[in-house]
């Protein structure tokens, strides 16, 4: 039995013929055509059946019908309104889908709602790969309701996404999305398992919520992230400085009065070291 009905190239290319339709470059249209790396996505994803799901870019259905068959409600967010044809019959064999043509970068939090008026828990997706980074941290960021992300993104997204203190791909955006969540798993996903083939390496990471600080603190600990990640290859002392228009001898006493190292780089620190740089910072008057 497949977990996905449709992910097959011949079963893609028959939705695809029936409603006239082709993928759109400008959109990032990949459709997943293997049935296999469908249902790694939901051995990740550790689905129990009770979860309100959001999908961002349903393309044809191909995830989101198999989302359907195990979980309690399914949003699909999609850009491309050419797809409805192909999205009405998957709203029309399963009652629990319900489709929302938006952009997923600026859709109202509350368009996320499913038929029962409930927000989503998990967000389980195959991403368009060119908003895929900035729509996991913005719904970490506003969608509180939100335990767990399991995405297909672009391989080098992933490896930011995942990125660990002291790695190239560790920087200010990896530092936001950790004072929301952490990593907790991912596995590669060949080219040939799309149509078209994309010409980067995919991969599906799952990120889980952490809780470990206030709202005020994820926002502070953002913002010193931003500043001190302005200028890479300085220390933090002269990026934070150059980033606030402030001397940089002040910096230094902020940094040093928290126990901070002024003249380390950015990405030596933890996600959590920021929370305290912001901290810092505030309280000596250098951040809002």
């Amino acid at each position: 039995m497949p977990f996905s009905s449709l992910a097959s190239p011949s079963a893609t290319i028959a939705v695809l013929q029936r409603h006239g339709l082709a993928t759109r470059k400008r959109l990032g249209q990949h459709f997943l055509i293997d049935d296999n790396v469908v249902g790694r996505i939901l051995e990740l994803a550790a689905l129990t059946g009770e979860e309100r799901v959001l999908e961002v870019g349903p393309g044809i259905g191909t995830l989101t019908c198999a989302l359907a068959a195990r979980t309690r409600s399914v949003v699909a967010i999609e850009r491309d309104e050419a797809l409805a044809p192909a999205l009405r019959e998957i709203e029309q064999t399963w009652p629990n889908v319900r489709v929302v043509y938006a952009d997923a970068v600026q859709v109202a939090a509350e368009m996320l709602a499913d038929v029962s008026g409930a927000l989503p828990d998990v967000m389980v997706a195959n991403l368009p790969y060119s908003v895929a980074a900035t729509v996991v941290l913005r719904f970490f960021s506003e969608v509180e309701s939100l335990e767990s992300v399991t995405v297909m993104v672009q391989a080098e997204v992933a490896d930011r996404m995942a990125a660990a203190p002291g790695t190239r791909s560790y920087g200010a955006y990896t530092v936001k999305l950790h004072l929301h969540a952490r990593p907790a798993g991912r596995f590669a996903v060949p080219r040939a398992c799309f149509l078209p083939p994309p010409r980067v390496d995919s991969a599906v990471i799952r990120l889980d919520r952490v809780r470990a600080w206030s709202a005020d603190d994820v926002a502070i600990g953002c913002a010193a992230a931003e500043a001190a990640f302005s200028q890479r290859r300085k220390t933090v002392r002269n990026a934070i400085a150059g980033w606030l228009g402030t001397p940089p001898d002040a910096v230094v006493e902020a940094l040093v009065a928290e126990g901070l190292d002024p003249l380390a780089r950015a990405e030596t620190f933890p996600p959590e070291a920021f929370v305290r740089m912001g901290r810092t910072l505030r309280l000596h008057g250098l951040l809002p």
